[in-house]
């Protein structure tokens, strides 16, 4: 049967491939067993390491590339640590005087508070931090453990002492008992300070504030 000159010569090339190499077809398989085994969460970093502890010399990104073929995607797990405590209805609320003015007022006007929690040898320490909702940075912080009724005017008052903000700043914040406390209410009052508090399914004022520590 007569071959046509152009047939021979794409099957010549298609010949002299090697085969699958073996070593990457366990690495494949091993690879889709860790994306079933974790639910496809596990990150770069990790996979890399155990399939270094399995004997695959695979680094960090060809990692990334076989976890994407294997349809993972990395997961951060969220701490779980003390919450802060809501104030009870009624207790020390302000209105919500920011009202999504964030971007109107200018710097040393309006700053937006907000507290997290993190985990330590020492146990759980609590931070406090004061926003300036339009030079967009942190302007003052502070860190107590446990946390107390201190720990708020704390980071205002580093705020004050760096920035020297005019009289009728607008401090704005959640319903939490550490900014709804006396001892808050009271050192904005003898700063000059108006309290401002987020409405009850109303974030978005806040939300400046929380995506500091989401980030």
């Amino acid at each position: 049967m007569p071959v046509r000159r152009s047939g021979l010569s794409a099957y010549q090339p298609r010949q002299a491939r090697p085969g699958i190499d073996p070593v990457a077809r366990a690495l494949l398989a091993r690879v889709n067993a860790m994306a079933a085994e974790t639910r496809a969460s596990s990150g770069s970093r990790r996979m890399a390491k155990h399939l270094h502890d399995d004997g695959f010399a695979v680094g960090r990104c060809p990692a990334r590339r076989l976890r994407r073929a294997a349809g993972g995607r990395g997961r951060q797990a969220k701490p779980r640590g003390p919450l802060t405590t809501e104030s009870r209805p009624g207790s020390g609320l302000a209105e919500h005087v920011l009202a999504r003015h964030c971007e109107v007022a200018p710097p040393d006007r309006a700053g937006a508070g907000d507290i997290t929690y993190i985990g330590t040898a020492a146990g759980w320490w609590y931070v406090s931090v004061l926003w300036d909702v339009s030079a967009s940075k942190v302007v003052g912080w502070a860190m107590r453990s446990p946390i107390d009724t201190a720990l708020v005017p704390e980071a205002v008052a580093m705020a004050v002492g760096r920035r020297r903000p005019a009289a009728g700043l607008l401090h704005h914040a959640d319903r939490g008992s550490p900014y709804a406390s006396h001892a808050s209410r009271d050192f904005l009052a003898d700063h000059g300070m108006v309290c401002s508090m987020r409405d009850t399914g109303e974030g978005l004022d806040h939300a400046v504030a929380e995506r500091f520590f989401g980030s």
